[in-house]
């Protein structure tokens, strides 16, 4: 019998493997694609010059791999069953992003797509070509899940999908196979700007441009340097991301939540006391966040913020006067 595999057969191992969501997107021309020059040209993107490195590498993911004639696109639910960050009044709470509350979704995800990888070989009729993606890799995520069909991109900048929501994981594997495409969905914001006038540092300059450099997820997570008054100001009780775009969205207001022990919260990472963490020698915090996503920022950069978060003693919407240097 000669061997066969098909888009659905794809589909299904996906969701075995612990995927919610997986689609087929194209290679070639992409509109999405294109906007990133300009974005770059603007100094949207801070200190993160690794963008402007692989700039050309992220407008074709044939670049990436050359064979390439599908992209299967993969997504993870991380919503878990706790307050939003808008709703904990109190200011002294330590707030970290939802998806960096468990295990590290690059490792997680990567496994998955290496075993989903492996059975597409034993189960093509011949040798193909492919590569892995997750978040580490020049390529536009964002974009090729959007061609996908998993959902739209919405003016927060974040892949939103009408059943899950915005709280989702992406990667990928390019391969030298050739699939039917998924049909895209249409884009569904429609006039809301939620995301946009909820941002507390208004990093949301324009719906689908966000400016990293007054991102609070920028601030916490990518910049190396000490803080300057304002961007301490800015992350109020963040410590490690931000949340706050998405909470108020209303694709996120009734959302399913991820029973997947992977995406649970650590003890040390469940809506802990400034104080506390501020009191875990270095440590026990590079202890407490080993095998999380916070771990490849590291414990200093983590007490960092901690200890700026503890300085600004309650939030406050910050200035943002001076900003755009960083």
């Amino acid at each position: 019998m000669t061997r066969m595999l098909t888009s659905p057969q794809i589909k299904a191992r996906a969701r075995e493997l612990g995927f919610d969501l997986c689609g087929i997107a194209p290679v070639g021309d992409c509109a999405e694609l294109a906007h990133l020059p300009a974005w770059l040209a603007e100094g949207y993107a801070g200190r993160m010059t690794y963008m402007n490195r692989s700039a050309k590498r992220r407008s074709d993911i044939r670049r990436w791999l050359p064979s390439a004639q599908s992209v299967i696109v993969v997504a993870c639910l991380y919503n878990t069953d706790r307050p939003y960050s808008t709703e904990i009044a109190d200011a002294g709470t330590a707030l970290v992003s939802r998806y960096a509350w468990g295990e590290d979704y690059h490792r997680v995800m990567t496994d998955r797509l290496a075993r989903l990888v492996a059975w597409m070989r034993d189960a093509a009729p011949g040798p193909f070509e492919a590569r892995i993606g997750v978040d580490t890799e020049p390529v536009q995520e964002r974009a090729y899940a959007q061609r996908a069909g998993l959902g739209w991109i919405g003016k927060h900048t974040c892949l939103i999908n009408p059943d899950l929501g915005s709280w989702l994981l992406l990667g990928e594997v390019a391969t030298s196979l050739a699939f039917a495409p998924d049909a895209p969905l249409e884009e569904q914001c429609g006039t809301c700007r939620l995301c946009i006038e909820a941002c507390p540092t208004q990093a949301i300059v324009a719906p689908w441009v966000l400016d990293a450099r007054r991102c609070i997820s920028y601030l916490t997570i990518e910049l190396k340097p000490a803080f300057d008054p304002d961007q301490a100001a800015a992350i109020g009780s963040h410590v490690f991301g931000c949340d706050i775009c998405q909470e108020v969205c209303p694709h996120n207001a009734a959302v399913p939540v991820a029973a997947q022990p992977e995406w649970q919260p650590r003890a040390l990472l469940d809506r802990p006391a400034l104080a506390v963490l501020d009191g875990v020698t270095d440590g026990a915090l590079a202890a407490a966040i080993e095998g999380t996503t916070i771990a490849r920022t590291g414990a200093a950069r983590l007490r960092r913020n901690i200890r700026a978060a503890l300085s600004n003693g309650v939030r406050s919407k910050p200035a943002t006067v001076g900003w755009g240097t960083g």
